[in-house]
């Protein structure tokens, strides 16, 4: 990142790098349950859709891969972020061209369309 950026720009990229850190340490941890529960029922030879105890692993599975999905979007989000700061468009709305509201880009700093194009 640049450092002749004003400074709340920096503010904003400081914001999505500490996003982008955070997202990506989630994903590995996510990934590796993903791992764990595979490596788990590679071993075992239960009928986990009968267990009385609880989720079946199949259900484990899916929740997980639908979190490391829903992770890995919430990253490309954060990055094409990162990336209209650099080009200068962020918060800038994609269909309208108007300026996205401080308080949307507060609450979802990856917003791409202002509340009235969302």
């Amino acid at each position: 990142m640049s450092s002749d950026r004003p400074t709340g720009a920096r503010g904003v990229a400081d914001r999505l790098e500490a996003e982008l850190a955070e997202t990506s340490a989630r994903l590995e941890a996510l990934r590796r349950d993903f791992d764990g529960v595979v490596a788990a029922s590679a071993d075992s030879n239960a009928d986990d859709e009968h267990d009385p105890e609880g989720a079946t692993i199949a259900f484990e599975r899916s929740q997980i891969a639908a979190l490391v999905r829903q992770a890995e979007r919430h990253l490309a989000d954060v990055r094409q972020a990162l990336a209209r700061l650099e080009a200068g468009s962020y918060g800038i709305c994609e269909r309208c061209g108007e300026a996205i509201p401080g308080e949307r880009l507060e609450a979802r700093p990856v917003a791409r369309t202002c509340v009235g194009c969302a």
